[in-house]
């Protein structure tokens, strides 16, 4: 992108703390514009830059990038980014101001301090657009407030979340009742005879109707033939519907390395990967499940007694609620009910936390990572990244229930690999759209 010729039509953002806990190159990414980082987000993140968690990450990579671009020089004073393209920065010592965020709000807080920063840049540079990014609502509605301009870190966001969802599964009607037969009776057909001219996506599930009959398909992009998909028993857990089918396909294809599983409470998502992972035990080393923590009133799991698995049972209750559910399936006396205690008590199956997995190399793990849309982009590269030899995982979770504050349907980990790794041959998505629980939780689902 060409830099703007005139200082006017250069924008000013100032950030916040939490768009460089989100992502610690943000800096880099205004083309031409310049950036502001107020001095008091460079004390909040020396509060974070101590810790195991991403965010302490993020924290120290961008301490380490500010120290060099800045190399010799004064970091109050404009400062370039690197490329030709980019424009400069600066920190922003606490200045004083006609309007007083602390005083407005009847508050002294690092949030008002980072308002503050914005109002005098807007009193001081009167020919520029001055405008907060911060991934905290709230901070943006109270910068509007004061009639400053306010908006969300938007690289990397999802646009289209409602079509980004629905890939992975498909419909086609009108299909010869001869290929349907031809699946049936031998269980596999060229795709071209089927699809056509359509394009072919990797690992895509397909429902095939004619005006006889239908039935359930795979593409597999390695031999160009759609396979039929029939129901199968995954520790005696049974799919009750075609995307529940598609899905424990997906989990049990060892073609498949990476699978998401997008859907509502009560769909079945972590009940099927746990099927799958347990009806797939022997060719894997260990089963790792894990999921984000987010604690209630941000009290650190730190603050609770005992050692770290003491720490993270609470968090992970609804993992153990599901491997409880396909144990019962089974009498105490039979083998496979005495075979999952036994996995539990070898670790075998394992609760892993997730704030220690940087640096890990995970090879023949069979990795479930439930609520997924918990996690920030840079957390699902970090898992993924962390996968050895003979590795699979599976990300479950809602695009639409996120539980984080500064994450939202169009930014959260889960839509960006999604996005991002959409067609590709290691990879499978299904989204689970009938709840299957009991009648009362569709009814929370669909009514309240």
């Amino acid at each position: 992108m060409p830099r703007a010729k005139a200082d006017k039509d250069r924008k000013i953002f100032v950030l916040d703390t939490s768009v460089i806990l989100y992502a610690h190159n943000s800096i880099m990414n205004f083309a031409e514009h310049d950036v502001v980082i107020p001095i008091t987000v460079l004390e909040e993140l020396d509060q974070f830059k101590k810790g195991n968690d991403t965010k302490n990450f993020e924290a120290r990579e961008f301490i380490r990038l500010l120290d060099k671009l800045s190399k010799d020089q004064m970091i109050h004073n404009w400062t370039p980014l690197n490329g030709k393209t980019r424009g400069n920065f600066r920190v922003l010592m606490n200045p004083e101001n006609q309007m007083n965020a602390n005083e407005i709000f009847g508050e002294e807080k690092n949030d008002h301090k980072i308002l503050n920063a914005a109002l005098y840049l807007k009193q001081h540079e009167k020919n520029r657009k001055v405008i907060l990014v911060s991934k905290d609502i709230n901070l943006r509605l109270k910068a509007k407030s004061l009639e400053l301009l306010a908006e969300d870190y938007e690289t990397g966001k999802i646009k289209n979340i409602t079509e980004l969802e629905n890939t992975g599964k498909y419909v086609l009607d009108n299909v010869d009742p001869d290929a349907i037969n031809k699946l049936y009776e031998i269980g596999y057909i060229e795709a071209k005879s089927v699809l056509g001219t359509r394009k072919r996506k990797a690992n895509a599930y397909y429902i095939l109707k004619s005006d006889k009959n239908s039935v359930l398909a795979y593409f597999n992009p390695e031999e160009n033939i759609l396979e039929r998909v029939d129901k199968k028993l995954a520790y005696n857990i049974k799919p009750k519907n075609a995307e529940q089918t598609f899905a424990l396909n997906a989990i049990t294809n060892p073609r498949i390395r990476l699978v998401s599983i997008q859907g509502v409470a009560g769909t079945g998502k972590t009940l099927l990967a746990l099927a799958g992972a347990l009806e797939q035990r022997r060719d894997y080393k260990q089963i790792f499940l894990a999921r984000p923590i987010v604690p209630l009133s941000n009290k650190d799991i730190g603050y609770l007694p005992g050692d770290i698995k003491s720490k993270l049972n609470p968090y992970m209750e609804p993992l153990w609620d599901n491997l409880k559910f396909i144990q019962n399936q089974y009498k105490e006396t039979d083998k496979e009910f005495q075979k999952i205690t036994e996995l539990v008590n070898q670790e075998k199956l394992v609760i892993q936390p997730l704030a220690y997995i940087r640096g890990r190399s995970l090879s023949n793990i069979f990795f479930i990572v439930d609520e997924a849309q918990n996690l920030t982009p840079h957390e699902i590269k970090t898992i993924i990244s962390r996968a050895g030899e003979n590795t699979k995982i599976v990300f479950t979770g809602d695009v639409h229930q996120i539980d984080t504050p500064y994450l939202d349907s169009q930014s959260n980990g889960l839509s960006y690999l999604i996005d991002r790794v959409k067609d590709h041959p290691l990879y499978a998505h299904i989204k689970l759209e009938k709840g299957e629980r009991s009648e009362l939780a569709n009814l929370a689902n669909e009514l309240l």
